[in-house]
């Protein structure tokens, strides 16, 4: 795609239906709410938009790390031989590179800025700022095409989500440049069948909207389009090799400073911000993703106006903790039913509310789902309207969308945020009923569990797991079994009366089987995210071990 070329479509039907598409995706599209569904402040897009680090991002096969762990690995390989690329630029090919760019596979973790980047380039091009020689951009989010059970044909698929095309017969005619881009593959739930589907070459035969999907990736069907596909690491096997592979690393260490000086008005808050961010490892790595900043700036800033300097988190748990009160408090002061004695009292509904959402966590998360529809919601004992009605109130932790088609598609706010959950749903069920919710039996059948013995579990199923999906779930799950964070949540958990004898002993038996582990893993992305582990129970000395070892290279 070139900036500046322009050449617009011959016939004036197909020039119009251009300029109503574009008009539509300028109204969709020229709008962002940081973090929030569809309930949060709006900025424009281009008030806000930082270029975010985009680099030529290999093979694209498969990589398998916990997408946080990337983050880690990230931030030592921002280096200076690395080209970065501008969003807009991903189709040209780069120096040395002779055969063109057909299809793009952009790689990134949750929450480092994949679909901003996407709205940004459909953005750009719907108001005549770049790629202007294209003729048609058609965004085409998995999360939609999930929903699609009918047959259609590629021109019907398109004329479902663009009305404006029923004007035109069809786009294969070698002079329209056509641009689709697929957001989401690590949401889809089609079985992109590349080896036994069908071949498909006709844009007006009705087939099923995966064989749509693996013909136009393979390029069997209008192999002059071309194609944009995002994903998370951990999915992007899921397609055959494609001409360029790029990666979205988020903020560098600069952008991080300058996010939190845009985003804070206050500029001695500001610097107070980043100067505690900078004092933990884990938080200032953490913070290459816009979201956790967004998190981390959210919580900071009421912690530290409000002079609770004492409290100020200092590991990740701590972070998700505080975020998850802040939310409650502000949804009750929203409607009125602040506590204002003690605000990390929890009423029984909100109680309720926050522990059917960490089952809904707990189980999509062993799942590998991070979008659910109505069916998942009613497995979990969800009914459609509460759903609507916590995303509703917790805007901040859970939310619903109307897909392009109105279909709607409930989210948690970030993966972390499912992750975190996720963990309390744990540790509550051991709490409360002792309830181990790793065993395969039935719930009649659930095996008691001890705290120490359920940290063991979780362990040993996030070594197990390929793509470390469970990685960060295990650093929240122990981080929550701290005295200090279960007292913070202490309207939420259930009070078991134990002692703190009783609680520092099953944290000293979880520290030395993570200590047993490390010397017997020889994966290193696994050792650093058992030391984050020991970090989050508070085991400093060992985690200086790790710095140590990390300096004379033998963690690199």
């Amino acid at each position: 795609m070139s900036p500046n070329s322009h050449c617009f479509p011959t016939g004036q039907t197909l020039l119009t239906v251009q300029q109503d598409i574009k008009a539509k995706l300028k109204h969709k599209y020229q709008h962002i709410s940081e973090g929030i569904g569809h309930h949060g402040n709006q900025s424009l897009l281009k008030d806000i938009y930082t270029e975010l680090y985009i680099t030529e991002g290999g093979s694209g096969g498969l990589n398998n790390e916990h997408e946080v762990r990337q983050v880690e690995m990230a931030s030592k390989k921002q280096t200076t031989q690395e080209k970065s690329i501008k969003c807009n630029d991903i189709f040209k090919p780069l120096p040395g590179q002779d055969k063109p760019i057909r299809t793009v596979l952009t790689k990134g973790i949750p929450g480092i800025g994949k679909t901003v980047s996407v709205q940004k380039v459909i953005l750009d091009w719907a108001e005549g700022k770049a790629n202007q020689d294209v003729h048609f951009m058609f965004p085409l989010p998995f999360r939609d095409l999930n929903l699609k059970k009918d047959q259609y044909s590629l021109m019907q698929l398109l004329s479902h989500y663009f009305s404006e095309l029923k004007e035109i017969d069809s786009i294969e005619d070698g002079e329209t440049k056509t641009v689709f881009i697929f957001d989401g593959l690590d949401e889809c739930r089609l079985p992109l069948d590349f080896k036994n589907n069908e071949k498909c070459c006709d844009v007006t035969k009705p087939t099923s909207v995966d064989v749509l999907l693996t013909n136009l990736i393979e390029g069997n069907l209008l192999p002059s389009a071309l194609l944009w596909i995002t994903s998370r690491p951990a999915a992007a096997n899921q397609i055959p090799p494609v001409d360029q592979v790029t990666e979205v690393r988020g903020f560098n260490d600069p952008q991080k400073e300058e996010y939190f000086r845009k985003k804070i008005s206050d500029q001695n808050l500001a610097n107070e911000i980043i100067k505690h961010m900078k004092t933990s490892r884990s938080l200032h790595i953490m913070c290459h993703m816009p979201v956790f900043c967004w998190i981390s700036a959210t919580v900071l800033q009421m912690m530290l106006k409000e002079a609770e300097k004492d409290e100020v988190p200092k590991t990740l748990t701590q972070m998700y903790s505080h975020f998850m009160l802040i939310q409650i408090i502000v949804k009750n002061r929203k409607y009125n039913k602040a506590t204002e004695t003690n605000p990390k009292e929890l009423s029984q509904s909100d109680k309720e509310m926050i522990l059917k959402l960490a089952k809904l966590a707990f189980q999509q998360l062993q799942k590998g789902n991070l979008i659910f529809y109505e069916e998942d919601l009613r497995e979990c004992g969800l009914d459609v309207t509460e759903a609507s009605e916590y995303s509703a109130l917790c805007t901040e932790i859970f939310k619903v969308e109307s897909g392009l088609y109105q279909e709607k598609v409930y989210s948690f706010l970030h993966l972390s945020i499912q992750e975190f959950l996720a963990a309390v749903h744990a540790l509550e069920s051991c709490l409360d009923k002792e309830e181990n919710v790793f065993s395969p039996t039935s719930d009649e059948e659930k095996e008691s569990i001890q705290l120490s013995d359920l940290h063991r579990r979780a362990v040993d199923q996030a070594l197990k797991s390929e793509n470390g999906h469970l990685d960060l779930f295990l650093r929240f799950l122990l981080g929550l079994s701290l005295e200090s964070n279960q007292n913070l949540l202490r309207g939420l958990l259930t009070q078991t009366g134990s002692t703190t004898q009783t609680n520092e002993e099953t944290v000293k038996r979880t520290v030395r089987y993570l200590s047993y582990k490390i010397e017997e893993e020889s994966s290193p992305e696994r050792i650093i995210n058992l030391f984050h582990c020991l970090n989050e129970l508070g085991s400093n000395s060992l985690v200086e071990d790790m710095e140590t070892s990390l300096q004379s290279g033998t963690l690199s």
